[in-house]
This record gives structure tokens, C-alpha cells and sequence, in this order.
């Protein structure tokens, strides 16, 4: 039976399936906003935004007398923005081989480039999550002790205990491994050991990925809070930062990324409004330093009052602060968080005028665009493949990084 020649929709069909096998970080996240793009017939192009409703939260009224509240919800945007793509060239004669052969050959390689990638930009938001346990050394994850302190971390941020995925880098994957590999329970044992398996840890389903960040810690190690520094949720309601300053004795550096703490300056459960036994933890946004002064944009805002609240009390003059981690010190970004942390959306792209035989196909929320040109001169197909997505953290309360302890 002859081959049938290989068009646009076929191989669009195919990368699809791979790309869907091949990522890790794109099945664990929340992909609803889709539904919202969902709308253009000829698809979308870079830029294209949807504005994303922020949870609102409530304090809880004792006795009879009502104590009417106003329903404040904050909005951030989400954009699609990273257009990624690869481009084949094949013969006449190529496009007659099997699609399997095809795939094997050229489209399986570049789809695992572009899985990488959408898992790359997802794992890269570990620098707007302010929750980070362990990194008290740079020792990998090897023990549930290590492993349990970022469930626990999320347990009492009153964050759903269903929909819970985990990602370790392959250090903290294999460590983790070794660990399992003694225990007494003879099937999780067997699975660590001849499968490379970790499967699910106090309920968390847990992968590994090769594409797990790593965060370069900046010198900062200790500052002090230069005066008293509060806001309110109105202020914040879209943004969810704010500024602080603080004051250095010796010139220091801070990453993006990092995060410290406030002496003081304790957690609240976010339902509850109870005090926590740990002091709030607060990631700096971009990245700064210098000499004596120095002015820092943070999530979250320090809210002392209300259904916003987000700490027990405010900093006062001259309060220490202490950064999370060693300085200067790199630390992978393993992390742990719910489905509803972190948002990733796909789109259909448009179908340009004047392109002839576009196929765009979509399956399990992702699209690809297939465009192929011709070159009558060396009788030469080249093929644009192309997707079109956008990543954003959706709540930080909801993630944490973890890292080793000893």
C-alpha cells in the first residue's frame, strides 16, 4: 500500500500528542482560563490579555448583629506573551515516509525542546513564591522529614490538601530515592529502587524535571527595617507587592527571588486570622542593593488588620530582618503547590493572510499553528511549527519551595 504524503494537519496532530506526553509541569496546573480565549475564530496573536479575578476573603462576625463587609476583589492580568516554535525543511520524497517514521526522525525531537520549554517558563515563577522551607544547608532532599516540611508548610496556610503535585530536581529526585529504598514497606521500596519511581508522598503526586530552577541566592544576609511599614488590602487589591526600605550597613546585594523574614513579624492562617508559630516569609520582586538605604518591592503586603490580613503585626524602626538561605548560594527550586497556584494558557494562533494549507490543531488545551512553504527551485518544504501560551502565578499562598536541611 503506498504512503500517503504527510500534510499540515497530520503533522500538527502528531506534535500534539508528543507535546502532551511530554510535559510534566503542563498537567499539574490550573488551564481553565483557556475556555475565556476561547473566542477568537481566526486566533490570537502575542500581547493578547485577560484580566484574572483575584480570591476574596471575609472576616467572620460573632452574635447576632450583622456586620455587612464589602465584596473587594483584586484583578491582575494574564497575557499571552511567549511565542515559541520550531521549522523543519523536508523533500518531496520525506513527506511519503509513515508519520511514525516522520515522527521518530524530526517532530519527536522538537516537541520535547518546546515540552522544556512551557515547563521551564511554569518552574521559572518559583521567584514570586514567598513560602521557603529548609535551604538551611545546600544538602538535597533526603528524608520525608525534608520532603514533609513543605506539605506541612501548606496545611497550615489552610491550602486544600486535594490537587497537590510536587517537582524535585533530579539531585533531590535521586536523594529522595536512596531514602525510600530503606524502608520496611516492601512496595514503595520496590518502586524506588527498580523503577526510579517516587509516585505519591503523604498524598503529593511527585515528579522529577530536569528543568527545575536554580535560584542564585544575592549577599544580603541581615538588614534592618528602616521605619514603620504597613498597607492596606485597597492599595494592594491588583498589585499584591509593596514597597519597604531597609537599611544596610555593608554593601549587599538581593536577587529577585529572595526571600527574609521580619523579627516579629508572625504569619496569619488566611482563614482563620490566627497567629502562626512561624514569622511570615516575604519575596523580593526585583532585584536591588547598595549601601544604607535600600527600597524593595515584596509580595505579600504587610496587612496587620481585616479579611486581607496577612501578618500579626507590622515592623517597627530599626526591626531586624534575616534573609532565608545562605548568601551568595545556589539552591535548586524544588517545589511544591496546589493545581490552583500557577495558571498556564495555550491559544490558537491566527491564521495569517495570505498563508495558504495552515492547519491548526488543538488537543487537551494545547494548540499548535502547522504552516508549510514551498521552494520550486530545489523541490524543498519548509514547515513553521508554532505555539502560542502564557504562565502566571495565580495565588503564592498556595506553593512553596522546599530544599534540604541537613
Amino acid at each position: 500500500m503506498p504512503n500517503t504524503l504527510l500534510t499540515p494537519t497530520i503533522i500538527a496532530r502528531e506534535a500534539l500528542r508528543i507535546l502532551d506526553n511530554n510535559c510534566v509541569m503542563g498537567k499539574l496546573v490550573y488551564r481553565g482560563y483557556e475556555e475565556e480565549f476561547d473566542k477568537k475564530v481566526n486566533g490570537y496573536e502575542v500581547g493578547t490579555t485577560i484580566s484574572v479575578r483575584r480570591p476574596t476573603d471575609y472576616t467572620v462576625r460573632t452574635g447576632r448583629t450583622a456586620s455587612i463587609q464589602d465584596v473587594t476583589e483584586g484583578s491582575f492580568p494574564l497575557v499571552v506573551n511567549t511565542q515559541i516554535g520550531v521549522d523543519f525543511q523536508f523533500t518531496s520524497q520525506e513527506l511519503t515516509l509513515s508519520i511514525g517514521e516522520l515522527s521518530d526522525r524530526a517532530i519527536k525531537p522538537a516537541m520535547v525542546q518546546l515540552a522544556n520549554q512551557i515547563d521551564g517558563d511554569l518552574l521559572g515563577l518559583y521567584n514570586l513564591a514567598y513560602n521557603w522551607v529548609g535551604a538551611t544547608t545546600t544538602s538535597a532532599i533526603d528524608s520525608f522529614s525534608d520532603f514533609a516540611k513543605a506539605p506541612e508548610r501548606l496545611d497550615l496556610g489552610a491550602v486544600p490538601q486535594d490537587d497537590r503535585s510536587a517537582v524535585l530536581s533530579p539531585t533531590d529526585t535521586w536523594a529522595m530515592l536512596g531514602s525510600q529504598t530503606a524502608l520496611f514497606m516492601q512496595e514503595v521500596a520496590r518502586g524506588a529502587y527498580r523503577n526510579a519511581s517516587l509516585g505519591q508522598i503523604g498524598g503529593i503526586d511527585t515528579y522529577m524535571s530536569q528543568n527545575v530552577k536554580t535560584h542564585s541566592r544575592g549577599t544580603a544576609t541581615t538588614a534592618t527595617v528602616l521605619s514603620p511599614t504597613s498597607t492596606t488590602y485597597a492599595l494592594t487589591l491588583n498589585s499584591n507587592t509593596m514597597s519597604i526600605a531597609l537599611n544596610f550597613a555593608t554593601s549587599q546585594s538581593i536577587a529577585a527571588g529572595d526571600v527574609f523574614t521580619i523579627s516579629g513579624t508572625f504569619a496569619v492562617n488566611p482563614v482563620t486570622k490566627a497567629v502562626q508559630s512561624y514569622l511570615q516569609q516575604f519575596v523580593v520582586t526585583a532585584a536591588a542593593g547598595g549601601t544604607g538605604t535600600v527600597t524593595v518591592t515584596i509580595t505579600p503586603p504587610i496587612i496587620t488588620t481585616g479579611a486581607f490580613q496577612t501578618v500579626s503585626a507590622a515592623p517597627t524602626t530599626a526591626t531586624a530582618i534575616t534573609f532565608t538561605g545562605a548568601g551568595a548560594t545556589n539552591y535548586a527550586q524544588n517545589l511544591v503547590f496546589h493545581k490552583n497556584a500557577i495558571a498556564l494558557v495555550v491559544v490558537p494562533m491566527v491564521k495569517p493572510p495570505g498563508a495558504v494549507d495552515v492547519s491548526r490543531q488543538s488537543y487537551k488545551g494545547y494548540s499548535v499553528r502547522v504552516i508549510p512553504y514551498y521552494s520550486g527551485s530545489n523541490d524543498i518544504s519548509a514547515w513553521r511549527l508554532d505555539l502560542l501560551y502564557g504562565v502566571k502565578l495565580l495565588d503564592p499562598r498556595l506553593i512553596t519551595r522546599v530544599n534540604g536541611t541537613a
